[in-house]
């Protein structure tokens, strides 16, 4: 798009800047500007600077699998500390959605991304030199609070900043590129996991890896813009035209920026139009989305991450040795990619709330397949048919959960509600594991069943539709 014509669309709305009836009519302004942008070069660049950061949060993620199975046989790891561990990065990740969601509503998308990375980096990094199992699950705890801001900072910006008509295909194909960590993990596992590379255990360089990774992707970040939306919700008009130059191609350059602010000089408004986060999602319809998004939280990762992180035991429990387990698991989770792909075409064709029910209805079929199958060929289809499903499960509630709230509140509310997951995820080693262990995998696989008819249920009865609508549209105040 030539910078002309960018500088005219945004000098139709220049007026509106000033108090926050007006601010919000520049939010509206600049979101539907945001719309209307057909898709470029800095778009694509978007997609894959957020799709390399939450590659290396999805590797640190499914990491804990492999640590965990390779204590366990190699190190007598167990009881208490066991369930410490698989637990450690998700209680991080609570506390990390809560925190950093809420400081990406208060500080900015870009900065809150910079921060998260780097933070979680040095966490990783500190873990791969831990001298013993307490100190291992510390460092996980802590490099989980980095991690778990980079899912709602992520689905808030991809909201914020991709065009209505592209959003859930750009969104898809971003968290496509982070679940190649799912298969690339899996076979570096195969190859590290029980082996030394010059006295070093294998583990431990899996985690150098991680924290090394996210530092290439701050680096990469730094040049990324920052939400147009949110820049308009604080108050700063002029930083918003440039934003919106930025992903439309344009070079904006000073003295282009100065023309472009001039008509609509800077406010002594304050910063950020809110009374609170609270008050705001207290005003229908966010505090029932709210509402159903906790449910929702609270009962989906029984699906997705009772599988992904405990698919390694559950073979181990059934008899399988732990090299035959992490091949099985290798070969599994060669579904994340290709099921994250598979959304790409589903999120333009059809509802986000229709797919959200069909995939996680086959998800509970696929997983009690996975449990009770014995061939060892149709252990690795139904595991794979369960990742790719339940990837293109989490790539359109990933999508959904982001607009169904407005701009200034919409890292918040996602942060608060993803949290929930993050504590759920915690809580179902002390809850899986001893099922598994009394009960078998069949058992508790029929948990998991439960826990998704759950999350169907609170969406079916209270979700809204969002397909190629308006953000602004769909947040009407």
């Amino acid at each position: 798009m030539r910078f002309g014509r960018v500088d005219a669309l945004v000098n139709n709305g220049a007026a509106m800047v000033g108090p926050i009836p007006e601010r919000q009519a520049l939010v509206t302004d600049i979101g539907r500007r945001l719309d209307a942008l057909p898709v470029g070069a800095v778009h694509r660049k978007v997609v894959l600077a957020i799709g390399l950061g939450l590659f290396f949060e999805v590797y640190e993620i499914f990491l804990a699998s492999t640590i965990a199975a390779t204590l366990k046989t190699g190190y007598g790891l167990g009881g208490t500390a066991l369930q410490l561990l698989l637990a450690s990065t998700f209680l991080g990740m609570f506390l990390g959605a809560v925190l950093f969601g809420r400081l990406a509503d208060r500080i900015g998308r870009r900065r809150a991304f910079l921060l998260n990375l780097a933070w979680f980096s040095v966490w990783s990094l500190l873990g791969a030199f831990a001298p013993g199992p307490w100190f291992l699950v510390a460092t996980r705890f802590l490099a989980g609070v980095g991690v778990g801001a980079e899912y709602p900072v992520a689905d808030s910006y991809l909201s914020d900043v991709m065009p209505a008509a592209h959003r859930g295909r750009l969104a898809a194909w971003a968290y496509t590129c982070s679940f190649l960590a799912v298969p690339a993990l899996g076979f570096l596992s195969l190859g590290l996991a029980q082996r030394a590379v010059f006295g070093v255990a294998g583990w431990r360089i899996l985690l150098v890896i991680g924290a090394l990774g996210a530092v290439l992707v701050l680096v990469l970040r730094r040049g990324l813009p920052e939400s147009p939306r949110w820049l308009a919700g604080a108050g700063r008009a002029e930083e918003a035209r440039a934003a919106l130059q930025i992903l439309a191609g344009a070079d904006p350059t000073a003295e282009a920026v100065a023309a472009v602010g001039a008509a609509a000089p800077q406010t002594s408004a304050p910063t950020i139009a809110r009374s609170s986060a609270v008050e705001r999602l207290a005003v229908s319809p966010y505090r029932q989305r709210l509402v159903m998004l906790g449910v929702f939280h609270l009962f989906q990762p029984f699906g997705y991450y009772g599988f992904g992180t405990l698919a390694a035991l559950v073979l181990v429990s059934r008899g399988y040795g732990v090299p035959s387990s992490l091949l099985f698991t290798a070969l599994s989770f060669l579904g994340y990619p290709i099921g994250s792909a598979l959304s790409v075409p589903l999120l333009g064709r059809f509802e986000r709330k229709a797919l959200i029910l069909a995939t996680v209805a086959a998800m509970a079929v696929f997983g009690l397949c996975f449990a009770t199958v014995a061939h060892s060929a149709l252990i690795v289809v139904f595991g794979f048919l369960t990742t790719a499903t339940s990837n293109v499960f989490s790539n359109v509630y990933h999508v959904y959960q982001a607009e169904i709230f407005p701009t200034d509140v919409r890292a918040t509310a996602v942060g608060l509600t993803y949290a929930l997951s993050r504590l759920s995820s915690g809580a179902l080693p002390f809850i899986l594991i001893p099922v598994l262990d009394n009960y078998g995998a069949a058992a508790m696989f029929t948990v998991v069943v439960v826990a998704l008819a759950v999350t169907m249920t609170v969406i079916a009865a209270m979700g809204p539709r969002t397909r190629r609508r308006n953000l602004e549209d769909i947040n009407p105040n």
